[in-house]
């Protein structure tokens, strides 16, 4: 099961710091990623942080994004700065492991999300 939360109101240019409190005894083996989703467009793969911590972050968030994961909290989180209009969405996190292409793959279930709002 996953928890995310720390989604709010924030104005352009602002910061937020989202979490992601995992379930399970086996997350420290899991990639975990972070998408974000408008209404009427698909889910999009925000950032993912392997096992082993190597980061990969979409264009549009590289050098604004920062994401991160605490395995004694089973917890992951994204450090989003400098944020604008276009980063409001639902945020969701996942749980899964690399493909052969060293693409993210989900294979958790989905939990609520939390919402990002970047208005002013």
């Amino acid at each position: 099961q996953l928890v995310e939360s720390g989604g709010g109101l924030v104005q352009p240019g602002g910061s937020l710091r989202l979490s992601c409190a995992a379930s399970g005894s086996i997350f420290s083996a899991y990639a975990m990623a972070w998408y974000r989703q408008t209404p009427g467009r698909q889910r999009e793969l925000v950032a993912f942080i392997t096992h082993r911590s190597v980061t990969n972050y979409a264009d549009s968030v590289k050098g604004r994004f920062t994401i991160s994961r605490d395995n004694a909290k089973k917890s992951v989180f994204l450090q989003m700065n400098n944020l604008t209009p276009e980063d409001t969405a639902v945020y969701y996190c996942n749980a899964g492991q690399l493909g052969s292409s060293n693409e993210f793959v989900p294979s958790g279930s989905w939990g609520r999300g939390t919402q990002v709002t970047v208005s002013s």
